[in-house]
């Protein structure tokens, strides 16, 4: 099939840098435009960017001008890496000049005409998009901690219904971006405080979860409290979750619950998806960052040590790649849902015409 025509907002940063790396060879997507702050337009992507990735900048990328973030980019879609502060006017402006913009940013999460998307968890909120009034439109992708959470959730949900979670989360650095913390603060540290995000994971759970009814979101009826920590690891959300669930069931059948958890992305081997939506390792020591991020392209969220909690009713630990299925790899993941579900057509016209 012909390849959709993309650019990146914010590529120079982090996010950006991200889905540019897993961007550059995608089967579907063709990357057309880059674009960037002031300071940064008018350069070659090369001169205009510390590349932070381990996978080296393509040379035809490297060469690509950097563009100020206007509505006059010569792609269909937008894959935002934005930071919050200048989000959304820039992703609104570009909705309503007709683009298709998948946002990695909090802006716009909470829209009542906006999908806050998670493609294994709640495809079926993609209806939202039937009540934007722009040209284009925008669907959004959950906070990185956020993600993790509520795929290993989403299982357990659907099968014993889930009353009340508490989860403390251990994040990556490279959650915090590029330069990031510094190394002083964090070295021998752990740092107890990530400001908002106990927020974001307490609340955006309720609307992920939540059902399409009438052309709104009716939100999940559960309770989540979070404590979210900043740790040395570079990469992979460690979270520590317990969960009180509305039937009785045993260790095994929530085992089974996990492994046997497929969705749509799997059904259409689209091809950010992983084969295995959640993993659970047996292993008494897993997961760990180091060993288990990177397991299905860093898409799976993986699971294990779980047992029985005496406060709640059961507990356990996962761990979630934060900046690919927590970020780029998460809104990729959403737009070949798009594609595949026929909202983003299969063709390279500018997204002007639409």
């Amino acid at each position: 099939m012909p390849k959709v025509s993309v650019g990146i907002l914010g590529a120079t940063g982090s996010v950006g840098q991200k889905f540019i790396e897993l961007l550059q060879q995608h089967p579907w997507f063709e990357i057309t435009a880059l674009a960037a702050s002031e300071r940064s337009a008018g350069k070659r992507y090369s001169d205009s960017v510390t590349w932070i990735q381990s996978t080296p900048l393509s040379p035809q990328v490297a060469e690509m001008q950097v563009r100020a973030c206007e509505p006059d980019l010569s792609c269909q879609v937008l894959f935002s890496g934005l930071d919050s502060n200048v989000a959304g006017e820039i992703e609104t402006n570009f909705a309503r000049a007709g683009y298709f913009v998948l946002s990695n940013a909090k802006n716009h999460r909470w829209d009542p005409d906006v999908p806050l998307l998670v493609p294994e968890i709640n495809s079926d909120h993609l209806q939202l998009l039937e009540r934007q009034r722009y040209k284009g439109r925008i669907v959004t992708n959950p906070n990185c901690s956020t993600t993790g959470l509520v795929v290993a959730l989403k299982p357990l949900y659907d099968a014993f219904g889930i009353e009340a979670a508490h989860v403390v989360t251990m994040q990556a650095l490279s959650g915090a971006g590029y330069p990031g913390v510094p190394s002083l603060a964090i070295q021998d540290n752990v740092i107890p405080l990530i400001p908002g995000e106990e927020e974001k994971v307490e609340m955006e759970p309720l609307k992920i979860l939540g059902s399409y009814e009438n052309g709104s979101i009716r939100n999940a009826n559960l309770i989540i409290s979070a404590h979210c920590n900043r740790v040395a690891v570079l990469d992979g959300h460690t979270e520590c979750v317990s969960v009180k669930l509305s039937r009785k069931t045993s260790e095994e059948e929530i085992i089974q619950a996990w492994n046997n958890y497929s969705a749509e992305p799997q059904q259409w081997k689209l091809p950010s998806a992983p084969a295995k939506v959640v993993r659970y390792l047996r292993e008494e020591n897993a997961p760990q960052p180091r060993l288990h991020r990177n397991l299905d392209k860093g898409m799976s969220v993986v699971v294990g040590r779980l047992r029985k909690c005496a406060l709640l009713d059961y507990k356990f630990v996962l761990l979630s790649h934060n900046t690919i299925r927590g970020a780029a790899g998460g809104a990729i993941l959403n737009a070949e849902l798009m594609v595949k579900k026929g909202i983003i057509p299969q063709h390279s016209e500018l997204s002007t015409q639409y």
